[in-house]
């Protein structure tokens, strides 16, 4: 006599809940990165080479980070919306000062 196959593998639920934490650390974390890449590359007081060159580098930092926010947050809605959220406003705050000539 052998189990049923759902109490061998994992329900439906759970593996939701791992491909959006996977997803969120990858795309998310992705974007986070980019996010943050941009906003870094745009606002440090330094000359315009030596900080584009710190936050390329600090962008793998910050995607590590979201990386192991994704699978450390309580939630997988929270390990989805807050690097969305944290992209969305480093986004603007990169990008939408150019429109309006207002940019450092």
């Amino acid at each position: 006599m052998s189990a049923s196959p759902r109490s061998q593998g994992w329900s439906g639920t759970q593996a939701g809940a791992i491909t959006a934490r996977i997803l969120s650390a990858v795309v998310g974390g992705y974007a986070l990165a980019y996010s943050a890449t941009a906003f870094l590359s745009v606002y440090l007081p330094m000359s315009r080479p030596d900080r584009v060159s710190l936050a390329s580098l600090a962008c793998f930092i910050v995607w590590v980070a979201a990386i192991l926010y994704a699978f450390g947050a309580r939630s997988p809605w929270r390990a989805v919306w807050v690097p969305a959220a944290l992209s969305l406003v480093l986004g603007l705050a990169a990008f939408l000062p150019a429109g309006y000539g207002v940019r450092p």
